[in-house]
C-alpha cells in the first residue's frame, strides 16, 4: 500500500474512532507506520490531539498570481491555518519558552517512562540538522526520568529581557566570557522579513480564494509550464471565485481553533492551563499552554517523542494529505531544506509534498512530490540512516550528561563551530550566589515533576515499584522551590512523600529496587529534540567567524562545560554515543522492615509539610487589607503569578491524593467524644470564620493541614500499636496521647466525617483503652512506665506546636493521662471501649465495622471482667481485713459493682456468640456467690464459728447455679478443656465446701440430723461425681486427695451415725456397711497419694476405732478374738503411713542441719505438721498397746488348746508389747515414728511381701 492509501486525516479519524480523544499512550490511536523501502527508515505517527478541521482542498493559484499583494484575508485567524499563518512572520519559537512544559502537562501520563523527547517539531528538525548546519544552536534541557524536555533558550531575548529585569546577569557575563565579545543584539535581516511575509500571504491566498490577487502584466518566466498542467485531471481545479466556494470559505474562516473540530482534552491534565506567561510579551506571551495545532507522538525507529506542530495539511480528491511549500525558483534546494521538509511530512504523517515556485514573489508553477522521493532531490540529497543515526547519537549523549533531574540544561553551539557543549546552569546559577527563582525554569519544572508524580501515585497502589521514581521526583521538585515562595507545593510534595511509606504492612522489595525501566535497546539510542529552521542561519551567521570555536574553547569557563561533543561529524558515526548512566542513579526506594522508623519518615515529612503551611499563613496574615476588584499592576510576573496560575494543578493533585492514589484515611476526620455520645459533625457552613490560627476554611492551606493532621494521626497510631507488641506501655501511651492529638487538631478545622475516618478513630480509642488495661495489668513497672511516658523528641514537640496553632489538643486528656490509681485506669479503659463501641454501632458505621465491632465487643467483655474481678477482689480483702459481725454497706457495693461488670461482659460475649469467654465470666460469677457466702457466715460474741446460716446456702447455690450455667456454655471439654477443667474444679469445690460446712456448723437448730445427713451426702457425692480421677491434668492429684477425703468425711459421718444410731438395726447395718465401703476407699486413695500419711493415718486409725466398737457389741470371746486380730491387722497399715513419716521428718532434719550453716537463708523447710504428728503417736500408741493387752488377755484365757501357729502370735504379740512399755517417753518423734514401724513389722508375718505393695 503506497504512503499516500494510507493516510487518515486527524479530524475524519477522530470521528470514525473516539479513541483520540482520549489522550492517552495508545500507539493505535491514528498511527500510520511509514517505512522507506530504500533505506527501511520506521517512522509511526500517531496523532494524540488535533485542533485543526478536517482538511480541505487548497487553492490551486493561477500563474502570475502576485505574492506581494495581500489577500483580504491575510492575518486573521483561520482555523485551517491554526497560528502558522502569523506565527510565520516570527514569532512562533520566540513567543513559547516553555512549549515542552506546556504539552507535558496535557500528556502527563505519558511523562517519565513511555516518551523519550518532548519538544517543538523545529526543535527536532534543527537538532537533526546540526551536522549539515554552521548555525547556532542553543537548547534548554530538562530531564524527568527517561524523558527529555527540549526548548529553544533564545539567548537574543533573553538577554534584552535581563537588561530590564536583572535575572541571568550571571548567564549574559558568563557567555560574554565564553564567546570572548561583548553580547550585541543581531537584527532580522529586510530579507528575512520579506520571505516569511510572501509565506503568509500564499498560505492566505491558497485557503481563500476570493481575496486572490490579479495575475501580473508581465510575462515572466515564460519557459515555465504552469502547475496544473504538471499533474493531469486528478489535481484539483484552479482557483475560481465562484459563490458557492466563497461562501464555504467564509464559513470556514468563522471557525475557532478550538472548536468543535477539537479531537479533546486528555484525561490527565486540563487543556487550558490558564498559568500566566513567564515572560512579560504581552499578546505574544504563550506562558505555559499547549498551542499547538496537533500534538503527534512520534516514533523515529526507536525513539519515541511528543512533538508538537503548526503545520497546515491540505487534502481532497485522490491526494488526501498534502503540505504546501513555497520556495523561490532561483534558489536551488539544500540538503537543510530537503531535511526539514522530509521531517515535516514524516512527523506529521504527510505522503505528499507540494511546492509552489515563485520568481520575486510571482507564482510560476507547483510540483508534487512524495514523502520517500524526497532524500532523492537533486542538489538536497541525504541519506536517511545517517539522519536516523544523528537523532540517536544525540539523544544518547543528552541522557547519558543530563543525569539530574530539576537540572536546567544548556546545549549551545556556536556559529560556525563544529563543537557542541552542554552546560549545567542550575550548577552555574548555584556556584555565582544568585536565587533559585532567577531561573525561569524551575517552577515549570518544579510543577511537571510534581505533576508526574501525583500521575504515578495512581498507579503505585498497584505497584509499588513507582514507588522510588516518585520519592526522587518530588524530592527533586522541593529541591528547586523556595519554601517562602512556593509553599503550596512544597507542602503537597512532602504529604506525598508521607504517602509513599506504608504504615499497615511492611514493605516488599520490588526485584527492580523500585524502578522501572525500559528493557529494550533504546536505553541507548533516545532521540534528542531541538529545532532549527532553515531561515534561522542566517540570523547569527555574523555572530563569530569560523575559529571562534576554537578561541572560546581555549578560554577558562568552557571547561565549565558537562560534556564535549568534539565535531557534529561524530554524530553521523553510527552508535557513537551510547547511554551508559542510569536514569536514576540511586533513587531506590528506602525500604525498612522496621513500622517505628517508617513511621518516623511519615512524622519527618508531615512536619516539612506543616511548617510550610504555617509558613505561608503567617505570611499572608501579614499582608495589608487590599480590595480583591482591584488589579495590582506589575512590570513584570514573576514566580508569584506563577504559582497562582499553577495552583489549579496542585488542587487537582489534592483531589488525586484524597480520593484515588490513597486507601488510607486522608481525606476523613473523626470528631471528639463526650465518652458517652458520639458528637455531629461540623457542616461546612459552620466554617465560615478563620481558624484559629486565621486559616480561612476551603484554602488550600485548610485541606492541606486537614491531610496532613491525619496522616500524623496515623502514623503516632501505628508506632503506639508497635509499642503495645514491645510491651512498652508508657510509650505506646505517649504515641496514642499524640495520635488523638492530632486528630483533636483536626477536628477543630475539620467538616463533615467519612464513615473510614469513623472507624480509623474507633482504632486509635480501642488501643487507647488495650495500653489503659496493659498499665493497670503491669503496675509493678510504673517508674519506668513514667519515664518512657515524659520521653518527648524534638520532632514530636514541633508537630505539637502545629497542632497547638489550631487547637488546644485537649479532647482526650482524660484517656491518655498516666495515672496511678488502678481503678482509674481500668474506669478509662471501659470507657474508651464503649466510646469506639458507640461509633462502630452508630448510623454511618452501623454496615461498614462488623470485623471491628466483634473485636470492641471482645475487648469490651474483657475489661468489665477485669474490673468485675477488682471489684471483688476488693470485697474479698474487705472480709479479711477484720472479723464483722455483718456486712457492710461498702462490702455490698462492691458485689453490685463486681455483679453489674459480670452482667455487661456476659451480654457482650453473647452479642459476638463467644461462649467460651462467656464460661469464664461465669465461673467467675460463681466465685463472686461464694465470696457472698463467706462474708454471711454467722459469727457469733466470742468470735467462733456459728452454724451453717440460709444466707450462706444461698449463695453457694447461686455459685452452684452459675457455673453449671458455664458447663452447658462450654458444652463438652473439646471446645475449651483449660476452661472446662476450671469449671469443673470449681464446681466440685464448690459443692465440696457446701457439704463440709453443713458436716462441720449443722444447722441443728434449724434441721433434722436425718436432713443434714442427706444434705451432705447429696453435696458430697456431686463433688465426687466432679472429681475428674482418671484424666491426667495438672489437677490429678488434688482431685484423688479430694476424692480420699471425701470418702473419709463420708465415712465418719456414718461411723458416727452408726453409734448414735438407736432401735432401727436395718438402718445401723446400713450404716455400718456405708463406713467400712467409705474407709476402705479412703483408705485406697490416701495410699496411692504417697505424700498424706497424716490423713492415711487418721482414716486408720479411726477405722480401727470403728472395729473395735463393733467388738464391744459382741458376747462371743471367739468373736471378739476375731474383731481384735481384725483390728490388729488394720492396725499393721499404719506401717505404710509411719514410713513415709519416717522419711519426711528424716528430710527435714537433713535440711534443717544445712540451714544451720554459714551463708544459709536458715529459713524452715515446708514439710509435716509435728502437731498433728505427734498428737496421731500418741492415739496410736494408747490404741496399739491397748489391742495389744486385749488380744493377749483373750488368747491367754482360751480354754482350747493353742496351736502352735497361735503360740507363735502370742509370744509375738508379748514381745512386742514388751517393748512398746519399755520405750522411753521423752524419745524424739523421729526415732518414736522409727519404733512404730519397727514394732508393726514384726506383727506382719508377711511384711515382705506387703512392704513390696507399699511405699516405705
Amino acid at each position: 500500500m503506497s504512503s499516500s492509501d494510507g493516510y487518515t486525516e486527524p479530524g475524519d479519524h477522530a470521528q470514525e474512532e473516539n479513541i483520540i480523544s482520549t489522550g492517552d499512550n495508545n500507539k493505535h490511536d491514528s498511527a500510520i507506520c511509514s517505512e522507506s523501502s530504500s533505506s527501511k527508515i520506521k517512522s509511526c505517527a500517531v496523532v494524540k490531539y488535533c485542533a485543526a478541521p478536517p482538511a480541505s482542498t487548497y487553492a490551486l493559484l493561477q500563474e502570475k498570481t502576485d505574492l506581494k499583494l495581500p489577500p483580504a484575508n491575510w492575518l486573521r485567524e483561520n482555523a485551517q491555518l491554526g497560528t502558522a499563518g502569523t506565527t510565520v512572520l516570527g514569532s512562533s519559537s520566540k513567543g513559547k519558552p516553555f512549549s515542552s512544559f506546556g504539552m507535558a502537562y496535557d500528556f502527563i501520563d505519558c511523562i517519565g517512562d513511555d516518551v523519550d523527547v518532548v519538544s517543538d517539531s523545529e526543535n527536532i528538525k534543527k537538532l537533526l540538522k546540526i551536522p549539515y548546519s554552521k548555525s547556532h544552536v542553543s537548547m534548554a534541557v530538562h530531564r524527568v526520568g527517561r524523558t527529555l524536555l527540549l526548548d529553544e533558550l533564545d539567548i537574543q531575548e533573553l538577554f534584552m529581557r535581563s537588561s530590564q529585569t536583572g535575572d541571568w546577569t550571571w548567564l549574559k557575563d558568563f557567555y560574554q566570557r565564553l564567546m570572548d565579545q561583548k553580547w550585541q543584539r543581531k537584527k532580522k535581516s529586510k530579507e528575512h522579513w520579506y520571505q516569511k511575509a510572501i509565506l503568509s500571504k500564499f498560505l492566505y491566498y491558497s485557503i481563500n480564494g476570493d481575496c486572490a490577487a490579479e495575475p501580473v502584466a508581465e510575462n515572466l518566466n515564460d519557459d515555465e509550464e504552469c502547475g496544473g498542467r504538471d499533474f493531469g485531471s486528478s489535481w484539483p481545479t484552479a482557483f475560481t471565485s465562484s459563490d458557492a466556494e466563497e461562501s464555504a470559505a467564509c464559513k470556514q474562516e468563522r471557525v475557532p481553533m478550538d472548536s468543535k473540530f477539537a479531537l479533546g482534552q486528555v484525561t490527565s491534565a486540563p487543556q487550558e492551563q490558564n498559568l500566566p506567561a513567564l515572560f512579560n510579551e504581552g499578546e505574544n506571551s504563550q506562558g505555559l499552554r499547549n498551542d499547538f495545532v496537533r500534538n503527534i507522538m512520534w516514533t523515529f525507529e526507536d525513539i519515541h517523542m511528543l512533538v508538537g506542530s503548526n503545520m497546515p495539511i491540505f487534502g481532497g480528491g485522490r491526494y488526501p494529505a498534502v503540505s504546501l511549500k513555497l520556495r523561490d525558483n532561483n534558489k536551488p534546494i539544500n540538503i537543510l531544506t530537503g531535511i526539514d521538509y522530509w521531517l515535516d511530512n514524516l512527523m506529521c504523517n504527510v505522503p505528499e509534498l507540494v511546492m509552489c515556485f515563485h520568481v520575486n514573489g510571482i507564482v510560476q508553477k507547483y510540483e508534487m512530490i512524495k514523502t520517500e522521493d524526497i532524500p532523492h532531490l537533486e542538489n538536497s540529497t541525504f541519506s536517511t540512516r545517517v539522519v536516523k543515526d544523528i537523532a540517536q547519537n544525540i539523544l544518547s549523549f543528552l541522557k547519558s550528561n543530563c543525569t539530574k533531574e530539576g537540572h536546567t540544561y544548556w546545549l549551545f553551539k556556536a556559529s560556525g563551530s563544529d563543537i557542541v557543549k552542554l552546560y549545567d546552569l542550575t550548577t552555574l546559577c548555584e556556584e555565582a550566589e544568585e536565587e533559585k527563582s532567577h531561573n525561569p525554569f524551575t517552577l515549570p519544572v518544579a510543577v511537571l515533576l510534581y505533576k508526574v508524580a501525583c500521575n504515578l501515585m495512581l498507579k503505585a497502589r498497584e505497584n509499588r515499584k513507582h514507588y522510588g521514581t516518585i520519592r526522587t521526583l518530588l524530592l527533586n521538585c522541593v529541591k528547586l522551590l523556595d519554601q517562602d515562595r512556593h509553599p503550596q507545593i512544597i507542602a503537597s510534595a512532602h504529604y506525598m512523600l508521607s504517602e509513599l511509606f506504608q504504615l499497615d504492612e511492611p514493605q516488599e522489595e520490588d526485584d527492580d529496587g523500585g524502578e522501572s525501566f525500559r528493557a529494550c535497546g533504546s536505553e541507548d539510542s533516545y532521540s534528542n529534540d531541538d529545532r532549527e529552521e532553515e531561515d534561522d542561519d542566517d540570523d547569527l551567521e555574523d555572530e563569530s567567524d569560523d575559529s571562534s570555536s576554537e578561541n572560546h574553547g581555549r578560554m577558562q569557563d568552557a571547561s565549565k562545560a558537562v560534556a564535549v561533543i568534539r565535531s557534529v561529524g561524530e554524530l553521523s558515526v553510527p552508535e557513537k554515543y551510547k547511554s551508559t548512566q542510569l536514569i536514576r542513579p540511586g533513587c531506590a526506594f528506602p525500604i525498612s522492615q522496621d513500622k517505628e522508623e517508617r513511621c518516623r519518615h511519615v512524622l519527618n515529612y508531615v512536619l516539612k509539610g506543616l511548617k510550610a503551611v504555617d509558613g505561608s499563613i503567617k505570611k499572608e496574615s501579614e499582608l495589608p487589607a487590599v480590595d480583591p476588584n482591584t488589579p495590582i499592576p506589575l512590570k513584570y510576573e514573576d514566580g508569584s503569578a506563577v504559582e497562582k496560575g499553577v495552583s489549579p494543578f496542585l488542587e487537582r493533585g489534592h483531589h488525586l491524593i484524597a480520593h484515588d492514589a490513597s486507601k488510607t484515611i486522608e481525606t476523613f476526620g473523626f470528631l471528639p467524644l463526650t465518652w458517652s455520645v458520639v458528637s455531629v459533625g461540623h457542616s461546612q457552613a459552620d466554617q465560615k470564620h478563620p481558624t484559629r490560627s486565621g486559616m480561612i476554611p476551603g484554602t488550600w492551606q485548610h485541606q492541606m493541614k486537614l491531610q496532613l493532621f491525619l496522616k500524623a494521626s496515623k502514623a503516632y497510631y501505628v508506632l503506639s500499636d508497635a509499642a503495645t507488641n514491645l510491651l512498652k506501655y508508657g510509650r505506646a501511651l505517649r504515641y496514642i496521647k499524640l495520635s488523638l492529638q492530632s486528630y483533636d487538631a483536626y477536628c477543630a478545622i475539620g467538616g463533615t466525617l467519612h464513615p473510614q475516618a469513623l472507624l480509623f478513630h474507633s482504632h486509635c480509642l480501642s488501643l487507647c483503652g488495650d495500653i489503659q488495661l496493659m498499665l493497670a495489668q503491669n503496675s509493678n513497672n510504673r517508674a519506668a512506665y513514667q519515664e518512657e511516658y515524659s520521653y518527648q523528641t524534638k520532632e514530636d514537640q514541633e508537630i505539637l506546636h502545629s497542632l497547638h496553632r489550631e487547637s488546644s489538643c485537649q479532647a482526650f486528656n482524660m484517656a491518655t493521662d498516666l495515672a496511678t490509681d488502678l481503678e482509674y485506669q481500668l474506669f478509662v479503659s471501659s470507657k474508651c471501649y464503649e466510646a469506639a463501641y458507640e461509633l462502630l454501632v452508630s448510623h454511618a458505621l452501623k454496615e461498614e465495622a462488623s470485623d471491628q465491632l466483634a473485636q470492641v465487643l471482645k475487648r469490651l467483655g474483657n475489661i468489665r471482667n477485669e474490673m468485675g474481678v477488682y471489684y471483688m477482689n476488693q470485697a474479698a480483702a474487705m472480709q479479711t481485713e477484720q472479723v464483722k459481725t455483718s456486712v457492710s454497706a461498702a462490702e455490698q457495693e462492691m458485689w453490685k459493682k463486681s455483679f453489674a461488670f459480670f452482667e455487661k461482659g456476659m451480654k457482650d460475649f453473647e452479642a459476638i456468640g463467644d461462649s467460651t469467654n462467656k464460661a469464664l465470666l461465669l465461673c467467675n460469677t460463681g466465685k463472686l456467690m461464694r465470696i457472698c457466702a463467706q462474708a454471711h457466715s454467722a459469727v457469733s460474741v466470742d468470735d467462733s464459728r456459728g452454724e451453717f446460716s440460709p444466707e450462706e446456702a444461698l449463695y453457694y447455690h447461686k455459685a452452684i447455679d452459675y457455673y453449671l450455667r458455664a458447663m452447658r456454655s462450654l458444652s463438652c471439654r473439646e471446645n475449651h478443656q483449660p476452661i472446662w477443667d476450671s469449671v469443673n474444679w470449681e464446681l466440685s469445690t464448690t459443692y465440696f465446701t457446701l457439704a463440709t460446712l453443713l458436716q462441720d456448723y449443722a444447722p441443728l437448730s434449724r434441721k433434722a440430723p436425718e436432713q443434714i445427713e442427706r444434705e451432705v451426702t447429696e453435696a458430697m457425692m456431686k463433688s465426687l461425681k466432679y472429681c475428674d480421677l482418671h484424666t491426667e491434668s495438672a489437677r490429678q492429684l488434688l482431685y484423688q486427695y479430694r476424692a480420699a477425703t471425701i470418702h473419709h468425711r463420708l465415712a465418719s459421718m456414718y461411723h458416727s451415725c452408726f453409734r448414735n444410731q438407736v432401735g432401727d438395726e436395718r438402718l445401723r447395718k446400713h450404716h455400718r456397711s456405708l463406713a467400712e465401703l467409705h474407709y476402705s476407699k479412703a483408705v485406697y486413695l490416701f495410699l496411692s497419694l504417697k505424700d498424706a500419711p497424716c490423713e492415711l493415718l487418721r482414716a486408720l486409725l479411726e477405722r480401727v476405732a470403728f472395729a473395735e466398737f463393733t467388738m464391744a457389741a459382741q458376747n462371743s470371746s471367739t468373736a471378739k478374738q476375731k474383731s481384735l486380730t481384725a483390728a490388729l491387722e488394720i492396725m499393721a497399715e499404719t506401717r505404710c503411713a509411719f514410713q513415709m513419716i519416717h522419711k519426711e521428718l528424716l528430710e527435714e532434719q537433713t535440711e534443717g542441719s544445712h540451714a544451720a550453716l554459714p551463708g544459709s537463708s536458715g529459713c524452715p523447710a515446708p514439710g509435716l505438721n509435728l502437731q498433728e504428728v505427734t498428737k496421731l503417736t500418741a492415739l496410736f500408741e494408747s490404741r496399739f498397746s491397748d489391742l495389744l493387752l486385749q488380744l493377749i488377755k483373750l488368747m491367754t484365757k482360751t480354754k482350747r488348746k493353742p496351736s502352735k501357729k497361735d503360740e507363735e502370735l502370742l509370744q509375738s504379740y508379748k514381745n512386742v508389747y514388751s517393748k512398746l512399755l519399755r520405750c522411753d517417753k521423752n524419745m524424739p518423734l523421729l526415732a518414736r515414728v522409727g519404733l512404730y514401724a519397727e514394732l508393726l513389722h514384726q506383727l506382719t508375718p508377711n511384711a515382705d511381701s506387703y512392704d513390696a505393695n507399699v511405699p516405705s
